[in-house]
């Protein structure tokens, strides 16, 4: 118990009788700030994730992939070799 009144003593010296009350305001308010903090990432690592994840396709690409066309009947072997035209 004489501890704790040495330690208060100390703290009133330092601080003033006046800026006590504020100083232990704000000690109150910042304490209830961390809290609220620390509960909101508690409630964040327990609820799974509503939405797909940002960053990927969430579905396959609907784009098709360049392929080669077949000879038409209106090619007749005319393209030279090289691919070059006349």
């Amino acid at each position: 118990m004489l501890q704790i009144l040495i330690i208060v003593l100390i703290i009133v010296v330092l601080f003033g009788a006046k800026r006590l009350p504020d100083v232990a305001s704000s000690i109150g308010k910042s304490l209830k700030i961390f809290k609220k903090e620390v509960t909101e990432l508690r409630e964040d690592d327990t609820t799974p994730p509503s939405g797909p994840v940002s960053g990927g396709p969430t579905s396959p690409s609907t784009t098709p992939n360049p392929t080669t066309a077949p000879p038409s009947a209106d090619d007749h072997g005319t393209t030279p070799p090289g691919g070059a035209g006349r």
